[in-house]
């Protein structure tokens, strides 16, 4: 995951509340299979980790974000801390360990 420099995003752009501590926000597509795969993670370590969130946006419904993010391909992976501050960023399927050490940026 590549370190970002401090755009935020809240509840007006994720349509979701933040997570206490870091909030792990995913773009997918309806038809991407590594989204689903990253789903999974996702929602694991945020069940491992308390304070942490997890947001699944779906890119083609909201061009508008992906645009401003400049989000070229799902599934990607934004990890904001707890003011809602890009600290993290993957593009493509992310291994668990990788997301719990961004975590570790962002808490």
């Amino acid at each position: 995951m590549t370190e970002v420099p401090g755009e935020a995003l809240g509840v007006a752009e994720l349509g979701a509340e933040l997570g206490e501590k870091a909030t792990l926000v995913q773009f997918s597509t309806a038809f991407c299979q590594p989204c689903r795969a990253t789903r999974r993670t996702l929602t694991e370590v945020a069940a491992m980790v308390e304070g942490v969130g997890h947001v699944e946006i779906d890119a083609e419904e909201r061009l508008d974000l992906v645009r401003a993010l400049g989000i070229a391909r799902t599934p990607t992976v934004l990890v904001l801390d707890r003011d809602g501050r890009i600290v993290r960023r993957a593009t493509g399927q992310p291994r668990k360990a990788d997301v719990i050490a961004a975590l570790g940026h962002a808490v």
